[in-house]
């Protein structure tokens, strides 16, 4: 695997590769990689010709400037991962080589309702930052395929629609989530949790299941007061329980049994804040 620092380096490196007609796949990353991270890898090495990932702990999605210290660094062992995993190529930016203009005047996205809702709801400004960073890197890093994990939902369906107001020719691959075997979604905030924590954890994938089970025809605003209820009784702090359209994320107050839905929870364990979703009618 080779590592680049410089958006200058990799971009030489893509464009090599590109012009003798291989594909790239590309998986984006934040460090402290878990199994699910590697599984993107996995797909994308089945699918392209050349994958490459990045680590990047980006500071413009963060509105809460402790989380952002808080955010777990493991560079060493993720090099190693990916390295086993086969990772073609990493590119391991500092700030400066992302932002070399600052971070204050960055790009706006027009994303319409998808950033008022939800995680755009809780986190101001989260998916703007977000999307001046994979614009960024899309922009050095020429993919074919971007794969993101489904436990990001939002976040894919963001990008989606970053890609297509900014017209770059980037296919969105969005791979299933990876869990463990008690249900709980894998996710770098996991590395936060102590044992007591982690076992409280599973109750958020324990409650999505329980929605997918209950979930019929009609009015949906009890199922969903019944899953918060719940969450809030076991020492969660709940930030939203929601059932929406799958297709465009728009809350749905009453089942018709046809639309496509994904039933989606923010929550806090103590300090900790954890997000799951589950499709319930694809």
């Amino acid at each position: 695997m080779i590592v680049f620092k410089k958006a200058a380096g990799i971009a030489r490196f893509i464009a090599k590769k590109k012009e003798s007609g291989s594909t790239i796949g590309f998986v984006p990353t934040m460090g402290a990689l878990h199994p699910g991270h590697i599984s993107l890898i996995n797909i994308s090495k089945k699918k392209d010709d050349i994958t490459v990932s990045s680590l990047f702990v980006n500071p413009t999605q963060f509105n809460d400037k402790r989380d952002f210290e808080k955010y777990p660094s493991t560079i060493a062992t993720d090099i190693d991962m990916l390295e086993k995993a086969g990772c073609d190529a990493l590119f391991l930016p500092d700030v400066n080589e992302m932002y070399p203009d600052g971070t204050k005047n960055e790009r706006q996205y027009d994303l319409g309702y998808l950033e008022t809702i939800l995680e755009g709801k809780f986190r101001p400004g989260h998916f703007q930052g977000v999307c001046q960073a994979v614009h960024r890197l899309l922009t050095i890093i020429y993919a074919n395929r971007l794969y993101l994990g489904q436990k990001d939902y939002q976040q894919c369906l963001v990008l989606q629609k970053m890609i297509s107001i900014t017209h770059l020719k980037t296919e969105i691959v969005i791979c299933p989530t990876l869990r463990e075997k008690d249900g709980l979604a894998l996710s770098s905030r996991n590395m936060r949790l102590n044992e007591a924590e982690r076992k409280e954890a599973v109750k958020i994938s324990e409650t999505l299941s329980f929605i997918k089970k209950e979930l019929k025809t009609g009015y949906l605003e009890d199922l969903k007061e019944r899953a918060r209820q719940y969450l809030t009784a076991e020492g969660f702090k709940v930030d939203y329980v929601e059932i929406a359209n799958a297709a465009t994320l728009e809350p749905i107050e009453n089942n018709d049994g046809k639309t496509p839905l994904v039933a989606l929870i923010a929550a806090f364990v103590n300090d900790v804040r954890l997000i799951d979703n589950m499709l319930l009618k694809e």
